[in-house]
């Protein structure tokens, strides 16, 4: 690890592992030396240090993604840190830097951007305590409402930093998140929101928040899970709010169900598909779990822009949907495509292997999970994917293969130069026989361990062999790991729970009027 840093770096750790020391000397260092002192005090998790550094930031901007990345100093990237103790010294550090007398020499910020800081699933932080986006959010706009509370010092009145933020709103954090983005005027700490991240929040709320998280300026927007946004819902939004610079949109699960579509609805589709059209930068849709059987022309064709993230997983697409989508404009340029949960190798076959034609310059991830391929299809597959040269990750778990079909797959994985991330699924001779696809999840773990852990094995040899052992395989059985939903998992229960309540209160309802 020390060949990885160079000797102003490992100086700067020894400055910074003596905290007092370091606080104390920091009115005399050079200006260009803060963003290594920051990096090496966020590696030694020296929050005092943290704190003061930033307090004292004697720089235009401050951006913590860039500081904490790979640098010819320190070739190790912290950006996946979210560590609690240093991200907390950081926030505070920064109330501070605007509660205390600004010096026209020193006090130059202006720009924060928070927005570089990657969450994952494992913390090698040594107090294993990360500060999820959900809790940046809550703490940014706390501190936000603190200094509001105080009175400015002299010279303050003039300071404004720009902070630039991923909120994360839910029920739990609205009323924090609405005061601070209201009294955003007065304050000088000026939350900037580039992507609006919202979960198990009533409709009205969302609608308030995201028109106060000022929309002309936001590059990415995430509605999810318990936001319960049907298509009418979606019309009025982009009809009422522009959207200029949204590069990424997802949707809730059933925004659209055309299954139930009036004369109405396929009006409010078509000005669905005119509203994104207006939306030059939108690269990135996520429409997983709507029915959009026949409809995604319809949707999609009034894009000018080409897509290169597409997720249209379990969305019960027929074949003229497959066929509009190999042949149009966004086929070339997909990078990231979702299909999971569609029977491919027997609805549409050719026009898959089209899609991939097309797609295989560019594309970099593909996720086809519980798509019903079987042994007899393995060949066809491989002969898909062979032309994807720059293929990083692919994920098909569920699917009913055997061993000695996944061996196969895995010679052929070799082969793909690019390729980092399989997800494969457990061997369906793992299974009791007689085992039905998809497997729901009361059976998802009733398969024979100890054969799953040598057939895994087998498969890792095989990339070893292939001299491929940088490939990460593995079978997460419940999906990928998922930041946001596990930061925010008990609210999401709780909210589940209510809606699963309503529900079943109002069948109950209909059952008494039915037998009056």
């Amino acid at each position: 690890a020390a060949a990885m840093k160079s000797l102003r770096f490992i100086s700067a750790e020894a400055l910074v592992s003596n905290a007092q020391f370091a606080r104390r000397s920091l009115g005399s260092l050079a200006h260009n030396l803060f963003p290594l002192l920051f990096k090496a005090s966020y590696l030694l998790e020296q929050g005092e240090v943290i704190h003061d550094l930033v307090e004292n930031w004697p720089l235009v901007d401050l951006n913590v993604g860039k500081l904490l990345g790979k640098s010819a100093d320190c070739q190790e990237d912290l950006s996946h840190r979210t560590c609690s103790v240093c991200l907390q010294s950081c926030l505070t550090g920064l109330r501070d830097y605007v509660l205390h007398p600004p010096s026209p020499y020193v006090k130059r910020l202006k720009v924060v951007d928070l927005t570089g800081i990657k969450d994952v699933e494992v913390q090698v932080c040594a107090c294993k305590k990360p500060l999820g986006r959900w809790a940046r959010t809550q703490l940014l706009c706390k501190l936000c409402l603190e200094l509001l509370l105080r009175p400015p010092r002299p010279g303050a009145a003039e300071l404004s930093v720009d902070v630039l933020i991923d909120l994360f709103v839910t029920e739990r954090n609205y009323e924090l998140v609405v005061q601070a983005l209201l009294t955003k005027r007065s304050c000088p700490l000026k939350i900037h929101c580039v992507a609006f991240r919202a979960d198990s929040l009533a409709l009205h709320k969302f609608f308030y928040a995201v028109r106060l998280a000022d929309p002309a300026l936001l590059r990415k927007l995430e509605v999810v899970h318990n936001v319960r946004l049907e298509m009418e819902q979606l019309e009025v939004l982009l009809a009422s709010v522009r959207f200029p610079l949204l590069a990424s949109l997802t949707l809730p699960a059933r925004t659209f169900n055309v299954r139930r579509l009036t004369a109405a609805d396929e009006l409010a589709l078509a000005a669905i598909g005119e509203k994104m059209s207006e939306m030059p930068h939108l690269t990135e849709l996520s429409m997983a779990f709507s029915i959009l059987t026949g409809r995604l022309r319809k949707l999609l064709s009034p894009l000018k822009t080409p897509l290169k993230v597409l997720d249209v997983s379990n969305c019960s697409l027929n074949h003229a949907d497959m066929a509009y989508l190999a042949n149009s404009l966004h086929s070339s340029h997909l990078e990231v495509l979702d299909l999971s949960g569609h029977n491919i190798p027997d609805l549409y076959p050719s026009t898959f292997f089209k899609l991939l034609s097309h797609s295989s310059s560019v594309l970099r991830s593909l996720i086809l999970e519980e798509c019903n391929i079987q042994d007899s299809h393995v060949n066809m597959l491989m002969l898909a994917l062979s032309p994807c040269r720059k293929l990083q990750e692919f994920k098909f778990l569920g699917n009913p293969l055997s061993s000695e079909a996944l061996k196969h797959l895995f010679v052929f994985f070799c082969e793909l130069p690019m390729l980092q991330n399989v997800e494969f699924p457990v061997p369906r001779d793992c299974y009791p026989l007689g085992t039905t696809y998809p497997i729901d999840d009361a059976n998802l773990c009733s398969f024979d361990r100890q054969k799953y852990e040598r057939v895994a094995e087998e498969l890792k040899c095989i990339l070893l062999q292939g001299n491929r052992e940088g490939v990460k395989a593995s079978t997460p059985l419940f999906g990928s790991y998922d930041a946001a939903v596990e930061e925010t998992n008990n609210e999401l229960g709780t909210y589940l729970m209510k809606s699963f309540k309503e529900t079943l209160e109002k069948f109950t309802n209909s059952l008494k009027e039915m037998s009056l």
